[in-house]
């Protein structure tokens, strides 16, 4: 009893307050709103790659009081998939529900587009890859390539393996001749065809020419 009336005027003002609260929220129309969600993953397979597209982002459709929605766009809301699961290569769908979207009390999420993802896990694989280098422009009159040399001369690359094994070459952007007078060097970037697939090291080499004179 000593408990119940100890401070007993600040609990009722505090059971007041949130009586209020709750009357204000419960007051609120229930309204509907279409917002962008980010999509982030979790436990990543140590040795595996995703092949397929990976979506960066889901459009999330919920309902709740009109005050809780305009709060939830500033919340940082994320769609977490969890690949705990994934243990061997192979196709894996999963389906988006209000667990991995943990969205806060009193907000229900009436669906998400797309529904589900689906993904295709690869084992992960590396090669090494000759750099060639193209030209641009022309010598001067009178002027030859005598020697050309690339360092490094080979990249190594990482991605799901079929998309290593699609790999045909490693281009590295242009090396202009119309500059040179004489014996020179440029660094150049280096660029594979396949966005699934990376490089190890820097995407650069440094590319050396000798030239000589042809009268």
């Amino acid at each position: 009893m000593k408990f119940l009336t100890h401070n007993f005027i600040w609990k009722m003002l505090a059971l007041v307050a949130a009586f209020a609260v709750w009357m204000n929220v419960a007051s609120e129309p229930d309204l509907a709103t279409l917002l962008s969600v980010p999509v982030e993953y979790r436990n990543y397979p140590k040795d595996l790659e995703i092949s397929s597209s990976i979506v960066d982002s889901i459009d999330l459709e919920a309902r709740g009081p009109s005050g809780q929605l305009r709060d939830l766009r500033e919340a940082r809301l994320a769609a977490v998939m969890d690949f705990s699961t994934v243990k061997a290569p192979g196709v894996r769908t999963f389906t988006l529900t209000a667990r991995e979207l943990n969205l806060p009390r009193g907000i229900e999420m009436v669906r998400t587009i797309p529904a589900q993802l689906r993904f295709t896990f690869e084992h992960r694989a590396t090669r090494s890859l000759k750099v060639e280098v193209p030209y641009s422009g022309m010598l001067a009159a009178g002027m030859a390539i005598a020697d050309v040399s690339v360092t490094p001369p080979e990249l190594s690359i990482a991605g799901p393996e079929s998309r290593v094994a699609a790999v045909q070459k490693a281009v590295s952007d242009p090396f202009d001749l119309s500059q040179v007078t004489g014996d020179t060097q440029q660094k150049l970037t280096v660029f594979i065809p396949e966005p699934e697939v990376r490089f190890l090291s820097a995407p650069q080499v440094t590319v050396k020419i000798r030239v000589r004179k042809t009268r």
